[in-house]
Order: C-alpha cells, then sequence, then structure tokens
C-alpha cells in the first residue's frame, strides 16, 4: 500500500469509529461531533473509559497497536456496564464491531466511576502481561534492541555466544514497515519456521532523527540485503519477498561510508588510496596455511589459543600432476595452494567438494594446518622452531562468487575494486561497464524499472547516461576476512536497512566450556566501541539490582507496619 491508500483507510477506519460510537460519545456526556475527528475523537475516547491520555499514542504506533485495540474494545464495552466474558469474546472477535450494537442494538447506560481494577486474579494477570509485553515492544521497537553474535566474523571484537544490546536511536529508530507481526519476534515464530508476520499490508518508510552518522569502522547492525531465506539459522527454502524489517540481521564492520572510494589490496582496505586503520580492539585475521616439521599437535593449538582452524588435504603426487585432474581442478575453479612435497605425497589447501574428495581419493596432511591468525600471531608462531612456513592463503585470479558476479570483473575477496561507494544527491556516469556495480541499487534498492537495449540503458523508459542516487549506502565486512560472509559477496548496505548500533555485551555464553565457565565473566555488560580494553559496567548493574532488591524490602516491611 502507498502513502494516498494508507490515509484513505485511516479516514474510513475514523468514519466507522465516528459511525459506530457517537451515541457512546452523547451517553458519556461529550458532543456526538467528538467521534469523528481524527486524533482528538482517540484523546475524548481515553476520558471516556477512565484511561490516561497517552494510551493514544499507542494506538498510533504499529505492532504495539495490534495489542492496544484489542483492549480498548474492551474498555469501551466495560464502561457501558458489559463485564461478562461473552460481552469480551464479543468485543474482540467482531474486532471493535461490538460497539455498533452497544449503540444501536440496546440502550445501554454509561458507568461513569467504574472501577478499574479487574474482577478476577486472572484478569488482573492478563493486564499485568499485556501491558510488559507493550512496555517491552516500545523499548525493542525504538530504543534497544538484544541480539546474539551467531558466526565468528568479527571474531577478537566480538565473539560467538555473546548477547549484545542493539541502540536504535543512536542511527534514529525505524519505524516498522511490516503492519502485522507478533511483538518482539524477528522472524518466525520460535521452534517453528512458520513467518511471525504477514507481508502485506505494509507501512511506508518512516526513520527518527538520530543521534549520530555511521562513522567509519562503526560496528553495525542492518537487515541482510539479499535476504529471501524465511530463517537463515534453519531454512526452508526461498520466498518470493520478504519485507525489509523482517529480513536477518547482520553485524559487520562499516569500513566504508557514502562518497569513499573502496579497494582491497591482499586482503587490506584502502580508502580513497590509503589503508584504513581500524580501532585497537579491530583483530584482522586471515586463514594461513602452517606447515610443521612433526606432526600436527593439541598442545600447540593450545599455546597458540587457536579455535579456527581446517585440515590441509593430501594426495599422491603422480595424481596432482596428472593433466586431466588439474584440468578438473580449473573447469571446476577450484583454487589450490600447494603446501609441501613430501616423496609421494603433496599437501594442498583450497575448495574441496564431496565429488573432489572421493574422485581422488584425498586424505589428511598430519604436518599442516590451515589457520585463522591475526598478522601479528602469524609473526609468532613462524619463530616457532617446530614450524617450517606460515603462508597467508591470498586469493588468485576471479572468484565467481564475488561482487558483482559479472564476467567484466576479475575481483576476489582479497583483490577487489576499486569501487565508488555511492552516496545520496550524487551523480556517477552509467554505462554497460559500471552498470553491474549499481544495477541493484537501481533497481532494488530505488524502485527503478532498468533496461539494456543494444548499448543503451533505460531506466523507467528514458535512456540514461547517468544515474543521481536517492540514498546513502555502506560497505560492511568482517574483521575475520577468510571467514566472513559480507559485502564482497552481496554489495551495498542501503541506508534504509540499518538497524542500530551494538553498545553493549551484556552476557557472553561460551558453547565449547563447561560448568559455570560457559560464562565468559569478564565480558558480561562491557561496551563494544572505544579503544583500549573494554569498560565492564558489572558492578554499576549489581548496584542498582540491590537497590532495586532493597527498596522492595522496605516497601513491604512499610506497608505491614502500617
Amino acid at each position: 500500500m502507498d502513502l494516498q491508500s494508507w490515509i484513505l483507510l485511516f479516514f474510513i477506519i475514523q468514519l466507522l469509529h465516528g459511525l459506530a460510537t457517537f451515541k457512546l460519545y452523547v451517553k458519556a456526556g461529550r458532543k456526538a461531533w467528538e467521534a469523528f475527528v481524527p486524533v482528538y475523537n482517540a484523546v475524548i475516547l481515553m476520558k471516556i473509559i477512565n484511561r490516561p491520555w497517552w494510551w493514544t499514542i499507542l494506538l498510533f504506533l504499529p505492532i504495539v497497536n495490534l495489542i492496544m485495540f484489542p483492549v480498548i474494545w474492551v474498555e469501551i464495552a466495560r464502561s457501558f456496564g458489559k463485564h461478562s466474558t461473552q460481552d469480551t469474546i464479543l468485543a474482540i472477535v467482531t474486532l471493535g464491531f461490538y460497539s455498533f450494537y452497544l449503540s444501536y442494538g440496546q440502550d445501554s447506560t454509561y458507568v461513569e466511576d467504574r472501577s478499574l481494577k479487574p474482577r478476577t486474579s486472572f484478569g488482573d494477570w492478563v493486564s499485568s502481561i499485556l501491558f510488559a509485553i507493550v512496555a517491552a515492544t516500545i523499548v525493542h521497537t525504538y530504543f534497544m534492541q538484544p541480539f546474539v553474535i551467531p558466526t565468528s566474523s568479527l571474531e577478537k571484537t566480538l565473539l560467538v555466544g555473546d548477547f549484545l544490546f542493539v541502540s536504535k536511536f543512536h542511527y534514529g529508530a525505524r519505524t516498522p514497515q511490516t503492519a502485522v507481526a507478533l511483538p518482539m519476534v524477528h522472524d518466525v515464530i520460535p521452534t517453528t519456521t512458520i513467518p511471525s508476520y504477514l507481508e502485506k499490508p505494509q507501512l511506508p518508510k518512516f526513520r527518527f532523527p538520530g543521534f549520530q552518522k555511521i562513522k567509519r569502522n562503526d560496528i553495525v547492525v542492518f537487515n541482510w540485503p539479499v535476504d529471501t531465506l524465511v530463517d537463515i539459522t534453519n531454512p526452508y527454502g526461498e520466498v518470493k519477498h520478504k519485507p525489509l524489517d523482517k529480513k536477518s540481521n547482520y553485524v559487520k564492520r562499516c569500513v566504508g561510508i557514502p562518497g569513499d572510494s573502496l579497494e582491497i589490496r591482499d586482503g587490506y582496505v584502502f580508502i580513497n588510496g590509503k589503508q584504513n586503520q581500524l580501532p585497537s580492539r579491530a583483530k584482522l585475521q586471515f586463514f594461513y596455511t602452517v606447515t610443521f616439521k612433526n606432526d600436527v599437535s593439541q598442545a600447540f593449538l593450545d599455546q597458540y589459543k587457536i579455535t579456527e582452524y581446517t585440515r590441509v588435504f593430501s594426495l599422491k603426487k603422480s595424481l596432482f600432476n596428472d593433466d586431466r585432474i588439474q584440468n578438473y581442478l580449473k573447469q571446476n575453479n577450484i583454487n589450490l595452494t600447494v603446501v609441501n612435497d613430501n616423496g609421494e605425497t603433496i599437501a594442498f589447501t583450497g575448495n574441496v567438494s564431496q565429488e573432489l574428495y572421493d574422485k581422488l581419493n584425498l586424505g589428511f596432511s598430519n604436518n599442516a594446518l590451515n589457520v585463522n591468525l591475526t598478522d601479528e600471531l602469524a609473526e609468532k608462531i613462524r619463530k616457532n622452531p617446530n614450524v617450517v612456513s606460515v603462508t597467508k592463503d591470498l586469493s588468485k585470479g576471479k572468484d565467481n562468487e564475488i561482487f558483482p558476479k559479472s564476467p567484466d570483473y576479475d575481483w576476489n575477496r582479497d583483490q577487489f575494486g576499486p569501487l565508488y561507494i555511492p552516496e545520496s544527491g550524487k551523480t556517477v556516469e552509467l554505462n554497460l561497464d559500471v552498470l553491474p556495480l549499481y544495477k541493484r541499487i537501481i533497481t532494488a534498492y530505488e524502485g527503478n524499472d532498468l533496461k539494456v537495449n543494444g548499448n543503451q540503458i533505460l531506466i523507467n523508459g528514458k535512456v540514461a547516461t547517468s544515474y543521481t542516487f536517492k540514498m546513502d549506502y555502506y560497505w560492511m565486512m568482517g574483521d575475520n576476512r577468510h571467514n566472513s560472509q559480507d559485502a564482497r559477496a552481496w554489495g551495498f548496505v542501503p541506508q534504509d536497512h540499518v538497524v542500530g548500533k551494538p553498545v553493549m555485551v551484556w552476557m557472553s555464553w561460551d558453547s565449547n566450556a563447561s560448568g559455570i565457565n560457559k560464562i565468559r565473566w569478564n565480558r558480561l555488560f562491557t561496551t563494544v566501541s572505544g579503544e583500549g580494553k573494554p569498560t565492564s559496567y558489572l558492578w554499576v548493574v549489581l548496584i542498582l539490582i540491590a537497590g532495586y532488591v532493597g527498596y522492595n524490602q522496605f516497601k513491604k516491611r512499610k506497608k505491614k507496619s502500617a
């Protein structure tokens, strides 16, 4: 639905509300016309049902209003003496049209000073739960959202199992676009693969002003632009469309901001010709092949605290030198790095499918590992007396899975660009050479129709030799450069996909540890951004909890003594 359709729907609802309730307004001592005036009628209705005026605001908050509307329908019925379970059910299942019955179907009487206290303990419990959900939904949607780190793409800075608080207001909170959805459930109903929302209707996009802009090297949570999976952690297939605000949440570092020219050389990011300098907490990692004089040992892994590694494959030298095998590897775009030649066995690293593994009867090398390391740790390992060599596994040649996935670009994960990161209002020359870089922006993100006719590019039916961007775009990458699903695979992140800024790790869970050690105590309530070691606010949290408990105990003792 477009904005005009929503405005029309809004006034239709206001008209229906007026027709359904104007007689009830009169019975409550108000004027009939007050039931028809948008927004004002809601303020007056709060007075009639004896509820605070600010409930009106809740009626206009997407998702929250799905909870508030049934509450208001029930409150109207009770304000006119209808307290039975049957009345409550009818008020809800008729979607508020029960008010027509109260107005026209019988002579109902307004109860001016009715008690607002629920008549049963069950009713009290339901009221408490509903308003707890309302409060939590408001906080979750507009202020702070919990988020868990599922992958190691920002390892060393954010760990797998970190639970984050993500600020929505730093970059400006978005109002939900998906009008009908379960509160605080992002993608699917927990433990199922059933979507937690209806794709339609969709509300217009709106973002509140933020307190700051995204800065280069900020860690950002955003909606994965190319997501079509219902649940990325448990996909059962693809769908034709997924609402923007229901796309999977990703967290990466923004290494390129609007207006930057970005290039990757040997895995390092260069911005406007200069190497990007990351904050001290960021730890770049690459896969290195480490070969040893003797067999690989667990003691070595423990000594350097290595947790992310893969085995290196080996096969007979005669097979590796076979022209048919070499042709097979080239045809399947398998990039191999030879590690060593030990007698009749040659060890190599690369993308090995099950088909290749079976075809070559592969085994594993006993004296080589493919290890994810920082440059600093790689230098330390080089000095180990049992280490023969430490070689960074840099990609060579074209990678068909790398953005923009065009035959005209021979980029890979370590040799990439340069490319311009679009800025709102800026214009680029448009031709068939650069079109692969910006085609998705022009069509999917900015809603234009694009066709190519020979050497001509047509946008919305008109020949285009340039294009002016409507939004800002960002380049998001993981610090774990060889193990990160990031912009190198799917391109730019539009401004409207930005969710928020991680500000604090409130819990950290190590699934590989045991017992009480599963909790990483040194990471609880620590800051995400900044230089140096993370600042812990655990002591502040403990003081607040102790203060809250003490205050409640004081109130109970005071109530008993009264």
